[in-house]
């Protein structure tokens, strides 16, 4: 553990799982599952902490203590928050906190890449400070970055998580990273799911309600400075603004905020000591956990309204109901101020401004947080959808996620609006070893017969949003963008791509239909 070595050393996997059976003997409040097994073979430990901790979802029922998920690790070079989590697990069981277990059940997995984590070396992410005896390598043992595997679910860690959130249902999710970008003084940023198809009420709820609450307990209760994660849009022109990563689904919190859950990346300063990373990331998790307390009913209705709207949204009329494909970023209600340092740039290489902090201190008050992602462009929403032709690895990949999917018993005549592909191009550099398709159609209204076997994918489900960005053909991280339905648009001999096989049913008619169990 980190304290044993005084901040020298973070924990290999070996040491977290010796601490965690050594709390086991002193403790029956941690059980312990495994999330997955890493491509090298590694078993990654997920503790169930509770009073009493749980066998299993099952045992829930009828229990109104709501479900936390906790991880860190996922880049393993990125350590405060793994080392932070075994703190916070052996001060909650040894009773030194609030009585956290009263209300809540943790899901505490300290180590997401294990693969990763092993390959500790001096030599890795040298510029940040410490710990001295060094940290692992970004990537598990696929070579695969974790935090891009949201949608497409390659790795075994995001199946294994996937399946904790279907089985578990966690209210609330937090993912543990340390950053590189601009520099300041604070040493704990973190900010929230920005996907824009997500539920509206999670996204106010995360932004007018959790983020002025954590950052007051920060500050008042845990005396942790701490500002929304981003950079600045121009570190020429700090005034322009602060603007934190994308809002595509394959990052995980924006995952779990499509799935309508409370979620939050949480990214340490890598700048200042390792200790103060450590210290700074257990405060904020604290402070998390201090508010779900307090919040717990609150927030469990925040996610149960949502899942209610997004199975109701399927019966809108039509046009109600949108998916937003391209979008604009604008700044939240609240303005932010980041406590940073006077800043040298030059010329780096192709034009891209190169930053150095000075030992100036200097306060960039009243900045704008381009954190909110609005309709650009949008499509309306489809009652469900029809494959025609669906390949295996397409059920599969939805079931996987959760999606509930659908079979026609009988042939059905239907109007459909189906989407003809005019450009499929492929990215110029490999990403997570896929050649990433750029995607240019039409939209067209058709009738059409669809078979019995046809997958039917209905968006009155509380996961209507997460289909939605699976099958749209415009969807900037579906399934169409990592390559799953290629084969079916792919022609040897002819002209362009066929049509994208998945149609839009906009009919309110219902079709004879049964859920694909196998």
């Amino acid at each position: 553990m980190a304290e044993a070595s005084g901040f020298t050393a973070t924990s290999r996997l070996a040491d977290v799982v010796g601490f965690v059976r050594a709390l086991q003997r002193e403790s029956p409040l941690i059980r312990v599952e495994t999330l997955a097994v890493s491509a090298e073979g590694r078993a990654i430990p997920m503790l169930v902490v509770g009073d009493p901790a749980p066998a299993s979802p099952a045992a829930l029922r009828g229990d109104d203590r709501a479900v936390v998920y906790l991880q860190a690790n996922i880049h393993g070079g990125e350590v405060e928050g793994k080392d932070a989590l075994l703190m916070l697990v052996r001060d909650i069981v040894q009773r030194r906190t609030p009585d956290y277990l009263e209300k809540l059940v943790l899901l505490v997995v300290p180590v997401f890449n294990a693969d990763g984590n092993e390959r500790i070396s001096p030599e890795n992410r040298t510029n940040q400070k410490g710990p001295a005896q060094g940290v692992g390598t970004r990537p598990n043992g696929q070579n695969l970055d974790l935090n891009r595997d949201g949608m497409k679910i390659e790795s075994p860690e995001v199946a294994g998580l996937v399946h904790v959130l279907n089985r578990w249902d966690p209210v609330f999710f937090l993912d543990s990273h340390t950053h590189n970008g601009s520099y300041h003084q604070e040493p704990v940023t973190w900010t929230w799911g920005l996907n824009p198809n997500g539920d509206p009420g999670v996204l106010a709820y995360m932004e007018k309600t959790m983020w002025p609450d954590i950052s007051r307990r920060m500050r008042e209760q845990y005396d942790t400075p701490v500002i929304p994660h981003g950079d600045f849009v121009d570190p020429r022109e700090p005034a322009k603004g602060w603007i934190p990563l994308e809002p595509q689904p394959r990052y995980l919190s924006n995952y779990v905020g499509l799935r309508n859950r409370l979620s939050v990346l949480n990214e340490q300063y890598p700048y200042v000591d390792f200790e103060t990373r450590v210290r700074g990331c257990y405060h904020l998790l604290r402070a998390f956990l201090d508010f779900a307390l307090e919040h717990r009913d609150e927030m469990v209705r925040v996610v149960r309204e949502a899942d209610r709207r997004a199975v109701a949204r399927s019966g809108s009329p039509p046009g109600v109901s949108t998916f937003i494909v391209e979008t604009n970023q604008e700044p939240i209600d609240e303005r932010i101020t980041v406590q940073g340092y006077e800043m040298e740039i030059t010329e780096g290489p192709g034009g891209r401004p190169r930053v150095r902090p000075t030992e100036r201190t200097r306060t960039y008050p009243d900045l704008p947080y381009l954190a909110r992602f609005t309709a650009k462009r949008s499509v309306r929403l489809p009652r469900g959808y029809l494959i025609s032709n669906a390949e295996p690895a397409v059920v599969a990949k939805l079931r996987q996620h959760g999606v509930v999917v659908e079979r026609l018993v009988e042939p059905a005549t239907v109007a459909v609006e189906g989407f003809r592909v005019t450009a499929l191009t492929p990215s110029a550099a490999l990403n997570q070893g896929h050649y990433t398709n750029g995607v240019k159609g039409e939209y067209f209204e058709t009738t059409r017969e669809f078979s019995a076997g046809t997958v039917f994918v209905d968006l009155a489900q509380p996961l209507g949003a997460l289909a939605a960005a699976l099958l749209e053909a415009e969807s900037d991280d579906g399934l169409l963008v990592w390559n799953f339905f290629d084969r079916a648009l792919a022609v040897q001999w002819g002209r362009g791509p066929r049509d994208y096989p998945v149609y839009r049913l906009h009919d309110g008619r219902l079709l004879a239909r049964e859920v694909i169990q196998e």
